[in-house]
């Protein structure tokens, strides 16, 4: 069988130097369009021909992560501005623990958040990490692209990213907390029963899990669908690839990003499709400001990382098909995962109105399964008229959800 990751390989080798070429000629046309023929008859067509060639250019495909970009903050009542910088706590081969270190800034609570390991890099939480920075201490799960770590390093897959997620806290420290969004929910429940089970004195002060795939037998979405639809057997013959050999981790098989992303395109193609429509029109008429917001949005969505193989495939099966967690048959390292030694943490479970990747009911099942959980100590709620990522993301989430968020850390803090 052919392999997909060449293939799509060859496919970039031949489009990319002609998208390059393009989102060089656009600005340059456009520069000469204001500057030098303003007047020039049929200069609209050249307008429309500079926005159609910026348009080509960003549907480009990019493998590396973009920066975080988040160098201040505003804290305080009135407003003080506090310079940021990032530092790396903690790295594998897999992940780097990153820490949003603020200068002069009084002691904060220490927050872990869990990014997913999704297609796209941890900076897909970057307006959340901006967020969470005015009242915490920010950590990040900075997840590598698998096409980039040696085969050398072994495998990664569940068991591995959970075993990361102790690793952390450890890390960090007694007295944190973490907040789990999307995908890695299932990873963070999984890692804090195993630490109560030890009596690990890094086990979390409160778990803040959103819009995760707890019990996908809840209202069912069209992603649960799609992953019971077929055998696992069928998604490793079909969407497993192995990376081409002129990357750092030739060879190693992967779920590769580009398939990723084509399924999160299809899911609401017509939507996309406006999207680089209205961003020609904003361009042909110079309508930056808009244009720009399209711009920065599908730098970041296309920004791709590859999920290895054994973890791809291990979430299909265990969280999707098998239902695992909530049936009470997930295994850590060959051991029962045990939910009800979780007794120290708090739990907060937030969910998303119009969430069609993680439906409502599908998150809130783990207050019933971490039965152990005072009553005092659990909170839940629904966001109305927000979709997946307005849960961790945009005004909603700013101006609802967190406030709900910070008080319940602060509430649990010690």
């Amino acid at each position: 069988m052919t392999n997909k990751y060449q293939a799509y390989q060859y496919y970039a080798d031949v489009t990319d130097p002609l998208r390059a070429a393009a989102r060089f000629a656009a600005p340059i046309l456009g520069q000469l369009l204001q500057y030098s023929w303003p007047d020039l008859p049929g200069s609209h067509a050249l307008r429309r021909l500079a926005a159609g060639y910026e348009v080509f250019a960003r549907t480009q495909l990019t493998h590396l992560r973009p920066p975080f970009g988040i160098d201040s903050v505003e804290l305080g009542q009135p407003p003080r501005t506090i310079a940021v910088r990032e530092e790396v706590v903690d790295k594998t081969p897999f992940c780097s623990l990153l820490r949003f270190c603020k200068d002069a800034a009084e002691p904060q609570p220490r927050v872990l958040l869990v990014a997913p390991m999704s297609g796209h890099f941890a900076t897909l939480l970057r307006g959340t990490v901006k967020t969470l920075l005015r009242d915490h201490d920010v950590y990040v799960t900075d997840w590598h692209n698998a096409r980039d770590v040696g085969v050398e390093h072994g495998r990664f897959g569940l068991d591995e990213y959970v075993a990361h997620l102790i690793r952390f806290l450890q890390t960090m420290g007694p007295g944190a907390h973490v907040v789990a969004v999307c995908q890695p929910t299932v990873a963070a429940i999984t890692a804090v029963a195993v630490m109560a089970e030890a009596g690990d004195p890094a086990q979390p002060r409160s778990m803040t899990l959103m819009a995760g795939p707890l019990d996908t037998r809840v209202n069912p979405t069209t992603v649960n669908a799609l992953a019971k639809s077929k055998p696992i057997e069928w998604f490793e013959e079909n969407l497993v690839s192995t990376v081409p050999a002129r990357h750092a981790g030739g060879g190693r098989r992967v779920y590769p990003g580009f398939l990723q992303l084509t399924a999160f395109m299809n899911m609401n193609l017509n939507r996309h499709v406006d999207a680089f429509r209205n961003l020609f029109h904003h361009l042909a008429n110079g309508e930056d400001e808009q244009a720009e917001a399209i711009k920065v949005f599908y730098e970041e969505y296309f920004a791709m990382s590859d999920l290895p193989a054994e973890f791809y495939l291990e979430t299909v099966r265990v969280v999707f098909q098998e239902h695992a967690l909530p049936l009470g048959l997930l295994q850590y390292r060959g051991q029962p995962v045990n939910l009800k030694a979780i007794k120290r943490t708090a739990l907060f479970t937030v969910e998303g109105e119009k969430d069609d990747i993680c439906a409502v009911g599908q998150t809130v099942a783990a207050q019933e399964m971490c039965s152990s959980i005072r009553p005092y100590m659990r909170l839940h709620h629904v966001q109305t008229s927000v979709g997946h990522y307005g849960v961790f993301n945009g005004r909603r989430w700013d101006r609802e959800i967190y406030p709900r968020l910070r008080d319940f850390i602060n509430m649990h803090q010690g």
